[in-house]
């Protein structure tokens, strides 16, 4: 975080769009490797200004996606007042959107749009807030909205978290009350976690409504990760049917409204 804030400070100032994205890349890329991450990312669908929208497990999300492909982000207005992570965010492209405002929301709306005219990646979280990355929550479809109205593709991705021995790691949840320093304590005590990012064909490219977007984007999510489908169950697989025995369902997990989503 550090060596962000000197970069931000410095180089950042002077040096173009190309190099910038780099910087965020790299700089991305060591967060993850300080933490133990591991990246596995499959950008098959990947195209120029595509609008990306991702399931929401963790703050290392965004380290993730950035890491894979630069990206601006679209956040909540408060996260600008944080200190310094509120000012590197803002050196790093993100969008700061104001809730309940619809003219703010218009000029945000032709702000992306811009950023997404230039063959640049914008990202966004439709959950609105975080899980423990073993089920999805409904998608706002107003944040597909920017995309759709400049006539950009909409790239689903889905981001799981794996241990070394094949089970989806639970460690870099920041869900309900667990705080910034127990997520990072606990990826520290893993030997290593896998991080993988995968994308799904575009949508968006026949005129499609948003609200059919984001339910054929979250079904894609959620094949691409294994979670499960909105008609099934929690913790039954994507692709399969049918109900599980009412004593072996889990009980709903809560959910946190985390520094990097809309």
């Amino acid at each position: 975080m550090l060596a962000g804030t000197l970069v931000a400070l410095t180089v950042l100032r002077i040096c173009g769009d190309r190099r910038r994205l780099l910087l965020k890349q790299s700089w991305s890329a060591a967060v993850l490797d300080a933490l133990g991450i591991e990246l596995e990312a499959d950008l098959t669908h990947l195209a120029p200004g595509v609008l990306l929208v991702a399931n929401h497990v963790s703050w290392v999300d965004i380290f993730v996606i950035n890491a894979a492909v630069p990206a601006a982000f679209v956040s909540k207005e408060e996260v600008r007042r944080w200190p310094v992570i509120g000012w590197l965010a803002w050196k790093n492209d993100t969008v700061f959107l104001r809730r309940g405002s619809r003219g703010h929301a218009r000029i945000i709306n032709e702000e992306i749009a811009g950023i997404l005219g230039q063959g640049k990646v914008v990202a966004v979280f439709p959950e609105g807030t975080t899980t423990d990355g073993r089920s999805l929550l409904h998608f706002h479809a107003a944040l597909l909205q920017p995309a759709l109205a400049a006539g950009r593709p909409v790239l689903p991705a889905a981001i799981s978290y794996w241990e070394l021995n094949g089970e989806r790691s639970l460690a870099p949840r920041y869900d309900g009350d667990i705080s910034l320093g127990e997520c990072t304590t606990a990826m520290l005590k893993r030997r290593r976690i896998i991080a993988r990012l995968v994308t799904t064909p575009l949508r968006g490219l026949q005129g499609e409504e948003r609200k059919q977007i984001a339910a054929e984007a979250r079904e894609a999510i959620a094949l691409a990760a294994g979670l499960p489908l909105a008609s099934n169950p929690p913790e039954i697989p994507a692709g399969l049917r049918g109900e599980l025995p009412s004593d072996a369902r889990p009980t709903d997990s809560p959910s946190r409204a985390p520094a990097d989503s809309a």
